[in-house]
């Protein structure tokens, strides 16, 4: 469990997708976290304090979002590379 800011901490669960749990070396964390209110609150957390890629997709609960999205006790954050292809 990663915890940040462990004050009134809400637990959120982050998973990493393709090359991005490949960089960040696990699949997922939980997250003890009160200043996670956002789904870039949660990126930094989660992190250490990195910048969010730009290129980055991210989803809530199973659906897509952008960073300034909410997030809430129990939810589920995902993060994944962009996706090309054809």
């Amino acid at each position: 469990m990663i915890a940040c800011l462990n004050e009134e901490a809400m637990t959120i669960q982050v998973r990493y997708f393709a090359s991005l749990r490949e960089k960040i070396g696990r699949a997922g964390d939980e997250l003890d976290a009160a200043e996670a209110t956002t789904v870039e609150a949660v990126w930094r957390c989660a992190t250490g304090g990195e910048e969010m890629p730009g290129n980055l997709l991210m989803a809530v609960n199973q659906e897509y979002v952008q960073a300034a999205a909410s997030v809430q006790d129990g939810d589920e954050v995902a993060f994944f590379p962009p996706v090309t292809g054809g």
